[in-house]
């Protein structure tokens, strides 16, 4: 890779690509590296103090003793790769229906406003729109498959649909004669006229219409969102957040709801930027081992899941590093994996563990539909808005709040109390959070957290 100075290190640019390199794995040793999104680059550790800035390694090198390799076979779980199945399955079937109905209603409308005849075209292009979308379907289940070339082959047929439906256009009108052919002056390039061009073209890109739709209904709802009042714009976004989330969609069919008994208590304090809520969290742990944090998946010690997981989008959030990532699955199963080490194997009563999750306000909104767990939510904020207003001015001044090229202090500062607001009227309108601590002293606010927090052993 690249030094681009100060320890980072990027991959070098297409051109510039080196050739790659064989190494015997004992002549290298392994590198800690943590990746920087806003330098995009990797910061490694270097040695300073030597003169020479190399790269310190975190071990001599590796441990080649009995390795045998990657095990393939458990970098996936079956139960997750059947899932994805059948959700892309789902997709594809969407997609198809949606661009058919889509062809329906754009023949009908041009049955409306330009008669029949023109209708009958654009339905044939309509079809054919379909047809490319399945056959590229077909290209898509095929790939990295012993079928991949035959798949490949079948597929590039759809590039011959809309040509089939001009041809066939054009066919009818040679085959009506000169009375019947609405061509006035046909050659060889002008046996269709622009009309019918038009409408053979435009049916078969009504595929896209709910593609550009899907796109298109998340910045429609966000303008939404910043049009309407305060109280109302965050109902609106909260109900757009349980559709994204699924709205509890990843429990388990039953007919019944599940019990307290099944859900894991969370813990979950949350509130405006400034408010010094990650200080009474810390205190919590610290005075009360009843509490603790999430289970993060590091990108340096377990990459693989790290990488699976991000690409597969299952992150409640990643640290500004971009290395430590937070799951659905590090909150719920981290009482569990705390409990039992301090249970032991001795058969004693293993002690009551409660997960603590320290969130901003989108971290929270995220976990509002958490399924699988029984949320006790805790609100930390100030009584005053001009409070946060010169917590805020404080941190610009100290550079804790950068200011972006071509903006003002005065601007950033009015966009973080906007936000505050937008962040307390969340508190307010969710029904999250059962209990407001208003963080003026720090001896009475942890008292009053712990107070709270004691609600999380009662049922």
């Amino acid at each position: 890779m690249e030094d681009v100075g100060d320890g980072y290190y990027a991959e070098y640019p297409y051109r510039r690509r080196p050739r790659p390199a064989l190494r015997m794995l004992e002549d290298v040793a392994p590198l800690p590296a943590s990746f920087v999104r806003t330098e995009g680059a990797y910061k490694v550790p270097v040695d300073g103090r030597g003169g020479t800035g190399r790269p310190v390694p975190s071990h001599p090198g590796y441990d080649v003793v009995g390795y045998d390799g990657p095990a393939a076979a458990d970098a996936y779980d079956d139960d997750v790769l059947a899932a994805d199945g059948a959700a892309y399955a789902s997709i594809k079937l969407s997609l198809l229906r949606y661009a058919a109905i889509s062809g329906l209603g754009g023949t009908v409308l041009v049955d409306l406003l330009r008669g029949p005849d023109l209708a009958a075209i654009y339905a044939a292009g309509a079809a054919a729109g379909v047809g490319y979308l399945y056959l590229l379907g077909i290209k898509t289940d095929t790939v990295g498959g012993a079928d991949a070339k035959f798949g490949s082959g079948v597929s590039n047929v759809r590039f011959l649909l809309p040509v089939a439906v001009l041809v066939a256009v054009a066919v009818v009108n040679v085959a009506g004669g000169d009375d019947a052919n609405p061509v006035s002056s046909p050659g060889t390039f002008s046996v269709v006229t622009p009309g019918q061009f038009g409408a053979a073209m435009i049916g078969f890109l009504t595929y896209r219409a709910p593609l550009f739709a899907s796109q298109l209904a998340p910045v429609v709802s966000e303008s939404l969102v910043d049009i309407l009042p305060g109280s109302a714009a965050m109902a609106v976004r909260l109900a757009s957040d349980a559709k994204r989330g699924g709205g509890g969609a990843d429990l388990p069919p039953s007919p019944t709801p599940p019990r307290d008994d099944d859900l894991v208590t969370v813990l979950l304090v949350s509130g405006p930027e400034g408010t010094g809520k990650t200080t009474l969290v810390n205190r919590l742990l610290e005075e009360d081992d009843r509490f603790v944090r999430p289970i993060l998946v590091d990108r340096i010690s377990d990459g693989v899941k790290f990488e699976r997981l991000e690409s597969r989008g299952e992150f409640l959030e990643v640290d500004a590093a971009g290395r430590y990532g937070l799951s659905k699955e590090g909150i719920l199963e981290a009482a569990k994996k705390y409990a039992t080490a301090a249970g032991g194997n001795g058969g004693a009563e293993m002690p009551a563990k409660v997960v603590v999750v320290d969130a901003d306000v989108t971290l929270a909104k995220k976990l509002v539909n958490l399924s699988g767990a029984r949320l006790v939510g805790v609100w930390i904020g100030l009584d005053d808005i001009d409070k946060f207003e010169s917590l805020l001015k404080a941190k610009i001044a100290s550079g804790g709040i950068g200011i972006p090229d071509g903006e003002t202090e005065d601007a950033v500062l009015r966009a973080k109390v906007r936000q505050v607001v937008k962040d307390i009227e969340f508190g307010v309108v969710s029904g999250v959070f059962e209990f407001t601590i208003l963080n003026e002293d720090i001896g009475e606010s942890v008292r009053q957290l712990k107070e709270a927090a004691s609600y999380c052993f009662t049922t």
